[in-house]
């Protein structure tokens, strides 16, 4: 599984813990090891421009995600609901890697909504990683049950990260 960093946020972040984290999320689901993931951490200004120019709202946001290929998740643990992987690719294709997409984080509100939370930083980067992950593989929250769907998700992801840190 390939997971690229690219860190040009201006603020130092623990790199490798936020691949580990993504790493966690995405072998717990059950997603191909061929699958590819980007992350990338921008300042404030950057992550506005992103805000307001994919989502139409002012302000900087906390992560954005950006789906690229469709992963065919068959074997998983029943994720990719709502997404429509279709059938079975053939066996060429099983063989190049999958693009997941890019999920953009921005360190500065983190640390803000980290600090608002009670909690440091690097866990609210942790939580956002896993939050953007969710969304690359069709997960939203836009409706009350799949809110509670995708944050019980999120909720179980985070503890089975912290346990296999401990």
């Amino acid at each position: 599984m390939s997971i690229e960093v690219a860190n040009e946020s201006g603020v130092a972040v623990d790199e490798e813990q936020l691949v580990r984290i993504a790493r966690h999320v995405l072998d717990r689901l059950g997603v191909s090891p061929l699958a590819e993931l980007s992350l990338l951490l921008v300042d404030v200004e950057q992550m506005e421009k992103l805000h307001v120019r994919w989502m139409g709202e002012d302000g900087p946001t906390d992560v954005l995600a950006f789906p690229m290929d469709e992963l065919d998740l068959r074997g998983s643990r029943g994720v990719g609901h709502g997404s429509g992987h279709g059938a079975p690719a053939e066996d060429d294709e099983d063989s190049r890697p999958a693009v997941l997409g890019d999920v953009v984080l921005c360190p500065e509100v983190a640390e803000r909504q980290g600090r608002d939370a009670g909690h440091g930083t690097e866990a609210e980067l942790h939580l956002l990683c896993t939050h953007g992950v969710l969304h690359l593989l069709g997960y939203d929250h836009g409706e009350p049950e799949e809110h509670a769907e995708m944050f019980g998700l999120q909720a179980e992801l985070l503890s089975s990260w912290r346990s296999a840190q401990a």
